[in-house]
């Protein structure tokens, strides 16, 4: 078995489909990529027994087919070094000797056996739903909400980003019980129903993996869920259990608005945090119709600071706090230059909206408030 691919170009597959791989795998040859060679395509494969990731690229003097196994880690860290050319795989079928050469060097290594890497069963014959939509629809609706996901073993049900989908849209939402985010995005309409929790690491694989392709289809069954593009392949396994009824937890009553400046906003509660308590990040806001006060103190080593930004304000002058890295995780999300705090007392949560959405979007953000002392 033979082939040649530039560098480069193989280089940028295996890093993306090395994104998969877990730092420790109870099976060692998890720690491995699978390499299959049909005609002219390569497919580089690697996984973590609940997620599998497969990328295709050309190559040229294909001759032979077969897979074999090598080292992750060694093939990223080579390719990377590796100056941009064509390199050259010549394998021993009989002994799986990997011979890796280009015009300046030679490098061998022993391969493993393809058909000892371990495969995921997929039950064809499951109902699924399926879909294609572009890939910025994908890549917007995690950007959104990736970090408002959970981290409670307790609660795994939250510690992944849920998709609802409708016939005429997708809604992304996640939370972690303090803050919750819901994205409805109609760029494309699925025309199909369903939904599913798609797991924090393969959202993260997703979007780093995926963000260059045109499209994506979306298969999914009962325990998995597929994403097909024109390069890669990506199969994980789904969160079990039922995510939370999001809109009944999302105030429908809040009278009050509050209109602000996002840079001037995020700025203040930075430098204000400063001075507060590092274990609740507790700061405090005064809302008034012209300026919104933000002040912060620790009491245990006599620190205190306050600010003011101007605001526009159309409700009763009240007091209410927030964490601090929750305002900012929130604000700096949103990319609008004005951002609308939606409030009716300082015991229920703050609706943190854009000042304007994008066409075909609409992003909505809860926050729920502290317990203050003033």
């Amino acid at each position: 078995m033979k082939f040649n691919v530039p560098s480069k170009t193989l280089y940028s597959f295996v890093a993306a489909v090395s994104k998969v791989i877990n730092s420790k795998n109870a099976l060692t040859i998890l720690n491995n990529f699978l390499f299959s060679l049909d005609g002219d395509t390569l497919t580089v494969k690697a996984s973590d027994m609940e997620n599998s990731l497969v990328g295709r690229l050309a190559v040229t003097e294909a001759s032979g087919s077969g897979s074999f196994c090598l080292d992750a880690r060694r093939v990223v860290e080579l390719l990377k070094e590796m100056p941009d050319q064509g390199i050259t795989f010549d394998i021993d079928d009989t002994n799986l000797e990997v011979k890796i050469s280009y015009p300046n060097g030679i490098y061998n290594t022993i391969g493993i056996n393809g058909l000892e890497y371990p495969s995921q069963a997929r039950d064809e014959n499951a109902l699924n739903i399926s879909f294609t939509c572009p890939t910025e629809q994908v890549m917007k609706g995690i950007e959104n909400t990736l970090f408002a996901v959970g981290n409670d073993d307790l609660r795994p049900q939250m510690m992944g980003i849920l998709w609802d989908i409708k016939p005429d849209r997708i809604i992304f939402v996640a939370t972690d019980t303090r803050k919750l985010v819901k994205y409805t995005n109609s760029m494309s309409q699925p025309g199909v129903e369903g939904s599913f929790i798609l797991p924090l690491k393969a959202a993260a694989v997703l979007k780093n993996v995926f963000s260059k392709e045109d499209d994506i289809k979306v298969t999914v069954t009962e325990k998995n869920v597929l994403f097909e593009s024109a390069s890669f392949t990506f199969d994980c396994r789904l969160i079990k259990g039922s995510f939370p009824d999001y809109n009944r937890v999302i105030p429908t009553t809040n009278p009050y608005v509050l209109s602000v400046d996002r840079h001037s906003f995020i700025n203040a509660v930075r430098r204000v945090g400063v001075f507060g308590d590092g274990g609740n990040g507790l700061v405090k806001l005064k809302l008034t119709p012209d300026t919104l006060t933000l002040k912060a103190q620790d009491n245990s080593y006599g620190t205190s600071g306050w600010e003011t930004v101007p605001c526009d304000y159309n409700g009763n002058e009240f007091i209410i706090g927030f964490g601090a890295p929750y305002l900012i995780e929130i604000f700096s999300t949103i990319s609008t230059t004005e951002v609308m705090m939606k409030l009716s007392d300082p015991g229920r949560p703050a609706v943190c909206v854009p000042g304007e959405n994008d066409p075909d979007s609409e992003l909505l953000m809860l926050l729920m408030p502290m317990n203050i002392v003033d």
